[in-house]
């Protein structure tokens, strides 16, 4: 008997596997097929083909508006029926940006020490609105964002070996990748280095900020 192989499907679009010789072949149902059943169904069915799309979506995790309608718009969902059923989401509250925006930042920086600059990004690419992301981010402010980038000097000081220059410059690295501003980024360092050791206070002490301000962020 042939050995059984699992076929790559998309969500609830995955055919069973194939099992026995003498099984016929099941038609592949991919994003074509899927896309040409909705290009033939009518008004009715696309607007139920498309609730129940943001549904599965939707119970994955939450997702922005815009997020939603760039997956509509692939499946093949005109715009005229996605506007419609994403209208009616906003309506019932299954949709919200603004407080999308706010776990999203609060999770994100929580999670991963993401600075106020990096998660302006994410929230971008997620079509998350200026405005509403203004909002969601000016919940984090200046004192939290430093304490949160010398914990993460501190954390990672503990398991970073090598000269000192070369050390604080992976630091202010690490630190600049996840949005922190130079300053912000050198002064946690700083004072990261003058907690570990007395040498490493001494270090601290001579370093010149305005020579480190121009590090390299390694991608």
């Amino acid at each position: 008997m042939t050995s059984r192989r699992a076929r790559a499907g998309r969500g609830w679009d995955a055919s069973p596997p194939r099992t026995g010789d003498a099984a016929p072949a099941a038609p592949r149902r991919g994003r074509r097929n899927a896309d040409a059943a909705t290009s033939s169904a009518s008004p009715t069915d696309e607007a139920e083909l498309a609730r129940e799309f943001c549904l599965r979506q939707l119970a994955v995790r939450p997702r922005t508006r815009a997020e939603l309608a760039r997956a509509l718009t692939r499946r093949g969902i005109s715009a005229e029926v996605a506007t419609a059923v994403l209208d009616r989401y906003d309506d019932v509250g299954m949709i919200d940006d603004a407080a999308f925006a706010r776990a999203w930042v609060s999770s994100r920086h929580a999670g991963r020490g993401l600075a106020r600059r990096a998660l302006a990004t994410e929230l971008r690419q997620r079509g998350v609105d200026g405005d509403v992301a203004k909002a969601a981010l000016g919940e984090l402010d200046d004192e939290t964002e430093a304490e949160t980038a010398r914990a993460l000097a501190e954390r990672k000081l503990r398991a970073t070996r090598g000269e000192p220059d070369a050390v604080f410059r992976r630091l202010v690295g690490m630190l600049a990748r996840k949005g922190y501003s130079p300053g912000v980024a050198i002064r946690a360092v700083k004072e990261a280095l003058a907690a570990q050791s007395a040498e490493a206070a001494e270090f601290a002490e001579q370093i010149d900020a305005e020579v480190f301000s121009d590090v390299e962020v390694d991608p």
